[in-house]
């Protein structure tokens, strides 16, 4: 289970709180939806900018991401592996 989460009004002249609810949220521009976990926490921001967005129970869940390291953390990896491997022979 899932919710779909819709940015249906501007959040001009919202209030800091708001703002920062509405980026916690990913929703970024005006209409854009996204589907998030139906936890008991997405469903209290969902609360606290109720006026600006719309909500709906979907069957879908959301897919996870999975965290990758910066490319310049992946490149140090495998040139130090590269250099193991090479003092090894």
């Amino acid at each position: 289970m899932g919710l779909k989460v819709k940015l249906t009004k501007s959040f001009s002249g919202a209030n800091e709180r708001q703002l920062r609810t509405i980026q916690g949220l990913g929703l970024r521009k005006f209409n854009q939806e996204r589907l998030l976990k139906d936890t008991p926490e997405i469903r209290g921001m969902i609360f606290k900018v109720q006026h600006l967005v719309s909500h709906e129970v979907v069957k879908d869940e959301p897919k996870t991401t999975v965290r990758r390291k910066p490319a310049h953390i992946r490149n140090r990896d495998a040139r130090r592996a590269a250099e193991a491997a090479a003092a090894k022979k």
